[in-house]
């Protein structure tokens, strides 16, 4: 990374790794990251599991143990249906999302120079930096809130659910679509806008306190890494606080969805 100037090691940063051009650009770093957090994710709740005991458990036991009550606890008090599904789901983005994000806390420089060791010259490691891969996830769930809206209504109730709501008349239906989309497509978009937006503002200021540390004035250089410390506790909130609220408005969405009656 030497010889850069600011603007180019701050662009550097912000550059992924991908393949294509325009529409089928695809950033393989998002992807090799949020699998791999994927995978560390599932490692670490198998692993617990195969080597579960009824005696007394281990720290790791006992941490996953609290996780899992824990969202199974927040998902019966905000989902009024059968948690066979809902429960899981929320476990993994929650999780899921928090590994992703917390490799933020990974010194900006870290894994950027190792790739660079194999020939790999642009690395963004945080996945849920990537609108891209936050949208994505966000799509999902849209799709989740359709089928529980017609699993809980029927087809003929989720098309009077979009075409005779709020004014219930035939006449207003091109309005109330128009309307009941909006807010409908709102609830996807404002998912996958908070948590990257968080996050790629984290990762950015990581950037710009890397600068300091990387300065030549040994004040500048002592300013950054007690900066680095700080905005790093700072951040695991952050990160915990992210997973958390994606997690929260999933189930919320889905109960609504789940539970939506028709107006008469």
């Amino acid at each position: 990374m030497s010889g850069l100037t600011t603007s180019s090691y701050i662009g550097h940063h912000l550059t992924f790794l991908s393949t294509g051009e325009e529409f089928w650009n695809v950033h393989l770093d998002t992807l090799f990251f949020s699998v791999l957090s994927g995978v560390i994710f599932l490692a670490v709740f198998y692993s617990v599991a195969r080597r579960v005991t009824t005696g007394v458990p281990g720290k790791l036991q006992c941490f996953v143990e609290i996780v899992v009550d824990w969202v199974n606890g927040l998902v019966k008090d905000n989902f009024h249906g059968s948690r066979d599904f809902v429960a899981p789901l929320a476990l993994t983005i929650f999780c899921w999302v928090f590994v992703m994000n917390a490799v933020d806390l990974i010194p900006v420089d870290f894994l950027p120079q190792i790739a660079a060791l194999f020939g790999i010259h642009y690395l963004r490691p945080v996945a849920t930096a990537d609108i891209s891969a936050t949208l994505s996830m966000a799509i999902c769930v849209f799709f989740l809130i359709i089928f529980y809206t017609i699993k809980s209504k029927g087809i003929k109730g989720f098309v009077k659910e979009y075409t005779l709501h709020p004014f219930n008349h035939w006449a207003f239906a091109p309005v109330n679509l128009l309307l009941e989309s909006v807010t409908l497509l709102a609830k996807p978009v404002s998912l996958a806008l908070r948590l990257f937006g968080n996050i790629y503002a984290g990762e950015l200021i990581f950037v710009l306190i890397a600068l300091m540390y990387m300065s030549n004035h040994f004040v500048l250089q002592v300013a950054g890494i007690s900066l680095h410390l700080v905005w790093a506790i700072f951040h695991i909130l952050v990160i915990t606080l992210q997973a958390f609220i994606f997690m929260m408005l999933t189930i919320v969405y889905l109960s609504l969805a789940n539970n939506h009656t028709e107006d008469h």
